[in-house]
């Protein structure tokens, strides 16, 4: 009876839960991952606003330090594997960054990932999608952006066009099956030891393997959109 209840809560919590419904057009759902999603955004926005404040050339404080240090790391990695272009890439792919980590990781504090809603994920991997092959396009033109799929060969035309739609099936089904994945094992956890092995799991699950799976999601969005460019850069 315990593992059939079980059973039952964890196909409960794997659904898309509505937080609340808009009562407009007969009804418009808002699902739990849109809310928590506007509560990272609030929480990343009001960050911002306090640690770029007090500012200072001559006498900067150890906050502003450390974030000039990961601006410098950030542009480093971007311009290193887009090249010249990054510019325009690096602050996008900077929030991005931002935001998945932080939905990785607020399952600590008691939110359920708005990454463990696989509409989330395709939407990641749609706009890196549009990042990719724009750039591509962006910077080749035309017929130079349709000449990269021949490439290094006419013969891998066909697995090239495969890839517009398995990169970023990959890049979405990657982030939310492991998303996924740490959740079940977490409810597994509480489950069977509900007071202590969560806990240590947690640090695990919730955090090292959320910000891991941030790294991967942006480096492989960074990495394919400089492929679609390096030609540019010759």
């Amino acid at each position: 009876m315990c593992l059939d209840a079980f059973k039952e809560t964890l196909v409960e919590e794997l659904g898309t839960h509505t937080a609340f419904t808009i009562p407009l057009f007969g009804g418009i759902p808002v699902a739990e991952s849109v809310v928590v999603t506007w509560i990272v955004m609030a929480v990343l926005l009001i960050a911002a606003l306090l640690l770029t404040r007090n500012l200072s050339v001559d006498a900067p404080g150890k906050a502003q330090v450390a974030l000039e240090s990961a601006v410098q790391f950030l542009n480093g990695f971007v311009k290193t594997n887009i090249g010249s272009h990054w510019k325009p890439f690096a602050p996008w792919l900077g929030t991005v960054a931002l935001y998945i980590g932080f939905a990785n990781i607020i399952g600590i504090f008691g939110l359920t990932p708005p990454t463990k809603d696989i509409s989330v994920t395709a939407a990641l991997a749609l706009m890196s999608m549009l990042l990719i092959y724009g750039a591509q396009f962006r910077y080749n033109g035309l017929l130079g952006g349709l000449k990269k799929f021949a490439e290094p060969m006419p013969l891998l035309l066909p697995i090239n066009l495969m890839e517009v739609a398995v990169r970023p099936l990959a890049l979405c089904m990657r982030l939310f099956g492991n998303v996924l994945g740490a959740f079940i094992i977490m409810e597994m956890l509480k489950f069977v030891a509900p007071v202590i092995l969560p806990a240590v799991f947690s640090l695990y699950f919730d955090l090292f393997d959320g910000l891991i799976q941030t790294v991967v999601f942006v480096f492989l969005t960074t990495l394919f959109t400089g492929e679609g460019i390096k030609e540019e850069e010759a």
